[in-house]
């Protein structure tokens, strides 16, 4: 059981897009007074003005009590922040946010599924170096924004190495339809979040390829084989791996075309190039940045990972989808581990 902790009394979402919009109207809604950080001068009025974010979650009615702003200094006077800036993009961003915060300790909730490219560090090690006064902790797990923003049934991984933290945080973001459990390991719950859209966009390649559903189960089960080597050698625990932030979340995105990450694979599976894809979209698919940080994170700890390997590889131009089924499908038999 988790002690009831005490809400936030403010608090700021960092992030304007679908899921950073989701958590906004969740703790809105669960009367915390809410602040949603965005980009794009549209967002702000369309929040503000018709109480919807007609760019990202359409369709969506947010409380009334929600307001959008697009100061960070702003945002960094709240008592805590949810982090939801795609991870690529988050360095500079907390660099801001501590700034605004005057370098205090604020409780910072990260919600960013990804790593970093440019250095291979997760998010927590990323806003321990920017921002190393902050407080840590991780949402993760199986989650759409729609189906939450809708009030959907939805659980996920809530991880901090301080439980009275976390019990706060439970406190926060927790409803009758939004069910937080409880960690104290953050490398476990966003290394689950990152890996999968890596994983995502090979099933979704499956799907596009027209392989057949066997194949797409079997790729699920050796990707998650996979992260679970990468995680048991970089510390994580086994019961956070098979949970809600890792095997859950997996299941979600790697099953489901709305997943912006299967939806890709789907489209390169069919044979269109990526630059053509991305070009299409407004929302950010993690995967294509993320994989070639997860294969070189898994060579630095020694863990063989070839689904995420060959990911990495089609995403960069370096192979083809009918090389890398090809490679796949000629590795040698081994025994299940």
């Amino acid at each position: 059981m988790v002690n009831p902790g005490t809400p936030f009394a403010s608090l700021g979402v960092v992030g304007g897009g679908a899921w950073g919009t989701a958590l906004a109207s969740l703790c809105a809604a669960n009367g915390v007074p809410t602040t949603l950080w965005a980009r794009e001068d549209a967002v702000i009025r369309a929040v503000n003005d018709a109480h919807e974010n007609t760019a990202f979650l359409p369709g969506v009615p947010l409380p009334e009590s929600l307001k959008a702003l697009n100061s960070l200094g702003m945002a960094a006077e709240n008592e805590a922040l949810l982090f939801v800036v795609p991870a690529q993009f988050a360095r500079p961003v907390l660099a801001e946010l501590r700034s605004g915060a005057g370098g205090r300790a604020i409780p910072v909730a990260l919600c960013s599924k990804g790593i970093e490219r440019a250095t291979g560090m997760l998010m927590t090690e990323v806003l321990h170096e920017v921002w190393p006064e902050a407080e840590p902790a991780v949402l993760s797990g199986p989650s759409f924004a729609r189906d939450v923003a809708l009030g959907m049934p939805t659980a996920v991984t809530l991880a901090a190495a301080d439980r009275d933290l976390g019990s706060r945080w439970v406190a926060t973001v927790g409803a009758a339809h939004f069910r937080p459990y409880l960690s104290d390991d953050l490398t476990g719950a966003e290394l689950g979040g990152a890996v999968k859209n890596v994983l995502a966009i090979a099933a979704g390649v499956v799907e596009g390829k027209g392989l057949g559903e066997s194949a797409r189960a079997a790729l699920i089960a050796r990707g998650f084989a996979e992260f679970q080597r990468l995680g048991v050698a970089l510390g994580a625990k086994p019961e956070t791996m098979a949970g809600l932030s890792g095997l859950g979340d997996l299941i979600l995105t790697a099953s489901s075309a709305h997943s912006r990450n299967m939806s890709l694979g789907i489209e390169l599976g069919k044979g269109r190039a990526l630059d053509d894809i991305l070009a299409e979209r407004n929302t950010v698919s993690e995967g294509v940045a993320t994989a070639g940080a997860i294969h070189a994170l898994a060579v630095k700890a020694g863990a063989e990972t070839p689904i995420c390997e060959a990911v990495a590889a089609l995403v960069a131009g370096e192979k083809s989808v009918d090389e890398i089924i090809a490679a796949l499908l000629a590795r040698p038999f081994r025994s299940e581990a």
